[in-house]
């Protein structure tokens, strides 16, 4: 039997076909359109775009897997989390779908906290409200565009809008559901008094399972365009970053992984919900039935990288960025890099921050812009680290994974900045793996998530940090945290 699961990311959709070993049998992607941003810190994209992408990859996926073929026993699926899919009685998008990055919600955000109270809101969501999560995003449309809230009957998230047009099911997991904001995250259930106090009436939620429930099953339609079979089972799956964390075996607490796409995540498994009084971590059901997690989050992280290169390094690749700045000393001689191009949410949670480089001198070359953006990251991700000390969350273990797992430099740079060993896996295949594995789980293959990563993933490298590069970055660490104070006073 083999096991499909699905990742409908910012940049397009993947589709990856695992056997009953977890070993990929083959994958298929698609791009989506870019999103669009019709004002500064807006961004949009197309829900039937996803729809569009999901056929071409699974498709992909079916047409390139290798003879003889077998059937596909469960169906996982994950995504970019925080977006807001608004839909009719019928089952029609109503307007774009406002997603992650999208930053126009603050005054919302205000108004949830002089509402409920701040405290009141961590309390019952785990979180603060941010401008990236799906109910403030629901608020602004019911304050800007009240005809679109008007005719509103359902409210999915990105990966959720698929599995409509996969099944006809309106449904969720725990763990994407924890980003909405709308989740007693502590409970695993929808919180009646922030879904009251906002208005959103909770026939609109979709049904909340865990990530490893089957939820729903393909429908006949579904099957005629993508090539599936009617009535295979489909998982609830997780959000990105909890089928991500899944796809790299972080499941116990003190398992942590750090991994740098567009943003850049760290994440920690935690036995009971961790909640942060100050707001500064994400406190969210984990994919792992009865387990948590928390995270911390760099809004621009891959996204210093490829702005750098697309910027002042048009036509270079990134292996010969790299290469050139690993000649540049460990603080890359005073240069810093705040990654604040979309604002920051860990620990500052402050949407209205910019980025910059500081300590500029006539002696810094184009390699140490390179090497200062990658330390500047590691940074901002290090901030996350600290919040676990104060917090008394453990960690016994990291995992690297995304883009910054992938070049030899980053890693060690992680390490040195971490100031503790750092894993890389044999075969880092992300969420679209992850959810296929509890796709296995769901239809009963695997007992549990814990023995389908214990049978499924392998470390292929260790690497410690060295003691010169840990005193740089400790020094370097303690001059980067005076970056944010002097930036926020430069806003407006």
């Amino acid at each position: 039997m083999w096991f499909l699961g699905m990742d409908i990311g910012t940049g397009g959709t993947r589709a990856v076909l695992v056997d009953e070993q977890g070993s990929i049998v083959s994958s298929a992607s698609a791009e989506h359109a870019p999103f669009r941003t019709p004002h500064p810190g807006w961004a949009e994209q197309d829900p039937e775009d996803w729809w569009r992408a999901a056929v071409l990859a699974i498709r992909g996926a079916l047409a390139a897997a290798p003879q003889p073929r077998q059937p596909i026993s469960g169906i996982g699926l994950t995504g970019q989390m925080h977006g807001a899919v608004l839909l009719d009685a019928a089952g029609q998008v109503l307007r774009p779908s406002l997603i992650w990055c999208d930053t126009r919600t603050q005054p919302q955000c205000d108004w949830l906290h002089a509402t409920l109270g701040y405290d009141r809101l961590i309390e019952l969501t785990c979180n603060p409200a941010l401008p990236n999560f799906t109910l403030t995003k629901l608020l602004w449309v019911k304050q800007h565009e009240p005809e679109i809230f008007a005719r509103t009957a359902h409210i999915l998230c990105p990966k959720d809008y698929v599995r409509f047009r996969l099944t006809g099911a309106y449904a969720i997991d725990v763990q994407e559901a924890s980003g909405t904001l709308l989740l007693d995250v502590t409970h695993r259930r929808w919180s009646s008094e922030v879904a009251a106090a906002a208005g959103i009436p909770e026939s609109w939620l979709p049904q909340v399972f865990e990530s490893t429930d089957v939820c729903a099953s393909i429908s006949a339609a579904a099957a005629a365009e993508t090539g599936l079979a009617a009535g295979t089972p489909v998982v609830a799956g997780a959000g990105d970053q909890g089928a991500g964390a899944v796809g790299m075996g972080i499941l116990a607490p003190g398992s942590v992984s750090a991994t740098i796409g567009t943003s850049g995540v760290v994440f920690a498994a935690t036995a009971s919900p961790v909640k942060d009084p100050k707001g500064r971590l994400h406190t969210f059901c984990h994919a792992v039935p009865g387990r948590w997690h928390v995270m911390g989050v760099t809004q621009s992280a891959g996204l210093s990288f490829r702005w750098l290169r697309e910027t002042f390094f048009p036509g270079q690749d990134y292996d010969a960025l790299t290469q050139a700045a690993q000649a540049i000393p460990p603080g890359s001689n005073g240069l810093l890099w705040a990654p604040y191009l979309l604002g920051e949410r860990t620990p500052h949670l402050d949407p209205e921050v910019r980025a910059s480089f500081a300590g500029i001198h006539s002696s810094h070359s184009s390699a140490h812009f390179t090497r200062a953006v990658l330390e500047g990251v590691a940074y901002s991700l290090n901030d996350t680290f600290t919040l676990f000390a104060e917090l008394g969350i453990p960690v016994s273990a990291i995992r690297l994974g995304g883009g910054g797992a992938r070049g030899p430099l980053w890693r060690r740079i992680q390490a040195a900045i971490y100031g503790l060993p750092v894993e890389i896996l044999t075969a880092e295949e992300g969420g679209a793996f992850g959810s296929a594995l509890m796709a296995g789980v769901g239809v009963g293959h695997w007992a549990s998530l814990d023995n389908a990563c214990g049978n499924a993933i392998t470390v292929a490298e260790r690497i410690t940090p060295d003691s010169p590069a840990l005193t740089a970055y400790r020094e370097g660490y303690a001059r980067w945290r005076k970056l944010y104070p002097a930036l926020a006073t430069l806003r407006g």
